[in-house]
């Protein structure tokens, strides 16, 4: 009976962390985005995402880097990171033809009521559209991972999709001091069509992290598969029009 207990136990903890597809996604596999298909005609693509920005520091190296080797990616960033120095590097992310998606840096928003998540996201959503003039990507990519059923009905209220990454391909490194050649390496070994890497270009607690990793990976990285006949691709195509819902006046 024990042994059951502790089966259900972890099926259930699995649910709602587990860094891949798992009971909360096969049943409706539209809520999220794990891995992207391929495009006919299309060369193998990586879709290159940066987490937890955006970093007053960190976060102009990787645009930086992203435009040396003319490859895209998108930028998921949490709302509380956003203000007066950072405003700047969201309009230039958008500027530049990146993708925007909303992050989180709190696990516990998996336990918010539906109706809390929607209100978030449409708060987050309002403001980056109003600093960049044009509306963001409807994805969500909660932190850790961490997922319940109350947010996927919040996010469908919000009319927004949860966005996940493919396994493995992420630049954790077994809490050693993250090296962007090691990153890189690992990844291209594991790179294949349609995956979606995880770099993180900020942190969830401390805005200012040091994170010289991220433009090193992308530096090492795109080179590499590139010469393997990969392309970068952005998760959504960033909108090209002003958005047309009203959105809020923007103060920090």
């Amino acid at each position: 009976m024990l042994a059951l207990f502790a089966v259900l136990l972890g099926v259930t903890l699995l649910a709602h962390t587990a860094p891949f597809p798992f009971l909360l996604e096969p049943f409706r596999p539209a809520r999220s985005l794990w891995q992207m298909q391929h495009r006919p005609g299309a060369p193998p693509t990586i879709y290159l995402t940066f987490d937890d920005g955006p970093n007053p520091e960190w976060t102009p190296q990787v645009l930086d880097a992203l435009q040396e080797t003319r490859a895209r990616g998108t930028f998921f960033l949490i709302d509380e990171h956003i203000n007066a120095e950072t405003a700047p590097i969201v309009r230039r992310i958008a500027a530049e033809g990146h993708a925007i998606g909303l992050h989180t840096g709190d696990r516990w928003m998996a336990m918010m009521e539906p109706e809390e998540i929607a209100g978030k996201l449409h708060h987050a959503y309002g403001r980056i559209t109003a600093i960049t003039g044009t509306e963001p990507c409807r994805l969500f990519r909660p932190h850790a991972g961490w997922r319940s059923a109350t947010m996927y009905e919040g996010l469908e209220t919000a009319n927004f999709r949860l966005a996940g990454w493919s396994w493995g391909m992420w630049d954790w490194n077994w809490w050693q001091q993250p090296r962007g050649d090691r990153i890189a390496a690992r990844l291209a070994r594991k790179a294949s069509d349609g995956d979606v890497v995880v770099i993180h270009d900020g942190h969830h607690e401390n805005p200012r992290a040091d994170r010289r990793h991220a433009a090193e990976t992308v530096r090492r990285l795109v080179p590499q598969l590139g010469r393997r006949g990969f392309a970068f691709g952005a998760l959504c195509e960033p909108s090209a029009e002003p958005a047309r819902a009203p959105v809020p006046t923007q103060s920090f």
